[in-house]
Order: structure tokens, then sequence, then C-alpha cells
């Protein structure tokens, strides 16, 4: 008897184990849909639609900008929306690049099923530049993407190839990231359940671990690239920035924002942010430098 229940309650805790690694894994892909309002006043722009492959209508804004200057794709991460990167967009707009910032797939407007951590995700990205290209005939292009907007960058397949690209905090692969958000909760000892998360993305969501490994494009890509990181990023930490920057191909620069997490960079740090991410666009985008702005030097990797 005793032996008896020692496995129904083996089987018991491997059942809960289970039951409730499923249940955060439907949390974690659950749509993060919400209604986003107009374009805010002080932005000249409009509303815009266009479809992508992921399977939904990506629904963004368009600011339109200095002829010459440059278009910027805007990117957000995990559960944000183009809101999240108005700030980034108003700067931007100031400096007279076009900018075009919209909702990836089961994000804000953008219907989906499911949040995929880039898969889709990417496939939205792709539609996003070809929108671009069309609707900013000429300009050359560059691509900020925070966290899963830049996972998403680099796993799309063929590659973007925008001409400048601006990749904040991005996990080098979905194994990590699980286990990094497992030990910020939980402690080291709950990295043992990343297995039991990742499983469920071929189920769930069509996709393998495998395929969800930014580390393994971002050599591919040879366009210049900005790497920022937060040196206190405990959601994706600066080894693994570091190692995303090791692997990237040339040319490429790393920022480390000192005692910054896993945040809004740009909120924490305007001005500097402002003066790197300008200097960096004027440089690869610009048709005809803007004077006043100086190229910063990168953190040593």
């Amino acid at each position: 008897m005793r032996r008896k229940a020692i496995i129904t309650c083996a089987l018991g805790v491997v059942l809960a184990v289970v039951t409730g690694t499923w249940l955060a894994g439907t949390f974690l892909s659950a749509p993060a849909n919400e209604p986003i309002g107009k374009l805010p006043s002080d932005l000249l722009g409009s509303s815009v639609e266009f479809p992508s492959e992921s399977g939904s209508t990506i629904h963004g804004w368009f600011i339109p900008g200095k002829k010459g200057t440059g278009a910027i794709l805007l990117m957000h991460g995990i559960r944000a929306n183009r809101l999240s990167m108005l700030d980034r967009a108003r700067f931007l707009s100031q400096a007279g690049y076009s900018v075009l910032l919209f909702d990836f797939q089961a994000h804000g407007e953008s219907p989906g099923d499911h949040i995929t951590f880039g898969y889709l995700e990417s496939r939205d990205a792709r539609a996003a530049i070809s929108f671009l290209r069309e609707t900013a005939r000429g300009e050359r292009i560059g691509v900020v993407g925070v966290s899963m907007g830049g996972a998403s960058a680099l796993l799309a397949a063929p590659p973007l190839q925008p001409d400048a690209l601006v990749l904040e905090m991005v996990y080098p692969t979905i194994n990590q990231a699980v286990s990094d958000r497992l030990t910020v909760r939980f402690g080291k000892w709950s990295r043992a359940f990343t297995p039991l998360l990742t499983w469920q993305l071929k189920p769930r969501l069509g996709v393998s671990a495998a395929e969800l490994r930014p580390i393994d494009r971002v050599g591919r890509i040879q366009v210049p690239k900005l790497f920022i990181a937060g040196s206190d990023d405990q959601y994706t930490t600066l080894a693994e920035s570091r190692q995303m920057f090791d692997a990237a191909s040339e040319p490429k620069e790393l920022w480390v924002v000192n005692g910054a997490g896993h945040e809004d960079l740009y909120r924490l740090v305007p001005n500097e942010y402002e003066n790197r991410v300008l200097a960096f666009f004027s440089q690869y985008l610009d048709r005809d430098s803007r004077q006043g702005v100086t190229t910063l030097p990168a953190e040593a990797p």
C-alpha cells in the first residue's frame, strides 16, 4: 500500500507539473490585442493596413519624412504594441526620417491566434519592409527591433536586408530566453522546466525551438548593425548579448547601457539614445550628411 501511495503521489506531482507548464505556455502565447486609437496629434501621419504571410492584416501608422533622409521601421517587443515605439517615432520624425510603426500579429490591433516569439512575427517584419519600400520609394531603410522585434528581424526568411539595423536586447535562443525568465521568477533550479515549456512550441504554435535561434541567423545579415544591451538585464543577459554580437558579421557596434535591465532603453537614457541612434542612421541612411551629428564610439565587446 505504501509503495502504491508513493507511486500515486509521484504521478500526481508529474501531472501537476505538466498541467502547470501547459497553462503557463497558454498564458505566454495568448494574444495581446487591444484598441490603439488614433495617431497622436503631434505626429503628422496616417493609419495604414497591409497583409502579412502570417495570416494577419497588420495595422500601423506611417509618418512621412524629408525626402532623401531615409525611412525607419520600428518593431516592438512581446506583449507590447506600436504605442511603445511612439517616443522613438517622435525623435526620428523630427530628424526628418519617414517612420513606420505597427502591431505584430496577435498584438495591438493586428489579429492573430497566438504570439509565436518571432516566428510568425518575422513574416510581419518582411511585410512591413515591403510596405515601407513601396510607400517611401527610393529611401534607404533602417530598422529598430526591440526584444522580440529584433528577433523577428533576424528570423525573417529570406533575410530582411535593410540598410541598417538596430537590435535591442535580442535573445540568442528561445531556450535561453525561457531559462532566463524562469530563473528571474523562481530561481536557477527552475531552469529544469525549460524543456517542458519549449516542447510545447511545436504542437501549440507549429514551430520548434530549433527554429527560434536568432544567433544562428545574425551572421548571415551583412548590413551594419548596432546592438544595444542593458548591463543588468536578467531576461537577455549581457553575456547573451555579447554572444549575439560576437556571432554577427561586420560592420557592427555594441552599446552597453550601464544600469539598465530589460526595459525601455530610450526612456532610461533618452539623450544618449537619440545621439547614438541618429549617428548610426545618419552614417548609413542619409544621402546627404546632416550637420551637427557625430558618430559616437561603440562599446568594447
